[in-house]
């Protein structure tokens, strides 16, 4: 996997080996879970995700071999303290389009991320009514509607990138805040109509790419 510089955090793009092993609903998991609260041992994770260290340490193993987690070092003994190796990924859907296995791969992970971005807004939720007022407006959700070709998408998305890096650590040094989670969708509103492959006349079959952000899903 080639590691981007390009930006004020550190990123990935997945390539066809590493999709295939990252869908998987624990490695997912636990991928996110380092991602979101540091360096932890298996045990720690194990208990975290409910599940038992043997099986935990066994899927960590899996996405070190393919650069998604890696060992700090700092381990005593057989321990081993693990961390994820960058604090993003992304994937173009076109990388793989010849490529069913991934694919299919890419798939389960796109609706896996989905799965999480439900469990935790339902879990935002259910304490809103708990947090300041101040908090309350400022967060939220809201949606809207553009029309656009491919590259005005993609344009837009480059600057609301360029938005969120901004921002990124705006509040580190202020006790008031505190992490929040972007997501970003983009999906047509009449998904039957099916564009022309440009140059070709026949159907498009891979979207524009994606990045997770798995504090946490830039799925």
């Amino acid at each position: 996997m080639a590691e981007q510089t390009d930006r004020p955090y550190t990123h990935v793009d997945l390539t066809a080996e590493s999709v295939k092993v990252l869908a998987h609903p624990l490695r997912s998991r636990l991928l996110s879970a380092l991602r979101r609260g540091g360096p932890a041992s298996a045990t720690a994770l194990a208990a975290e995700l409910s599940t038992n260290t043997g099986a935990t340490s066994y899927h960590l193993r899996k996405l070190e071999a393919v650069g998604l987690v890696e060992d700090t070092g700092d381990g005593r003994g057989k321990e081993r303290i693990w961390r994820a190796s960058t604090e993003s990924h992304g994937w173009r859907n076109s990388d793989w389009a010849d490529d069913e296995d991934a694919r299919t791969a890419l798939g389960w992970l796109v609706r896996d991320y989905h799965r999480q971005f439900d469990a935790a807004y339902g879990r935002w939720l259910d304490v809103e009514d708990s947090w300041p007022t101040e908090w309350q407006d400022a967060l939220g959700f809201g949606d809207s509607w553009i029309e656009a070709t491919p590259a005005q998408v993609e344009a837009m998305n480059a600057e609301l990138e360029a938005v969120v890096d901004r921002y990124r650590h705006a509040g580190r040094s202020e006790p008031g805040a505190r992490r929040i989670h972007l997501y970003r969708f983009a999906l047509p509103m009449e998904p039957e109509d099916v564009p022309a492959e440009a140059g070709t006349g026949g159907a498009a079959d891979a979207g524009p790419g994606a990045t997770a952000d798995e504090g946490g899903a830039e799925a």
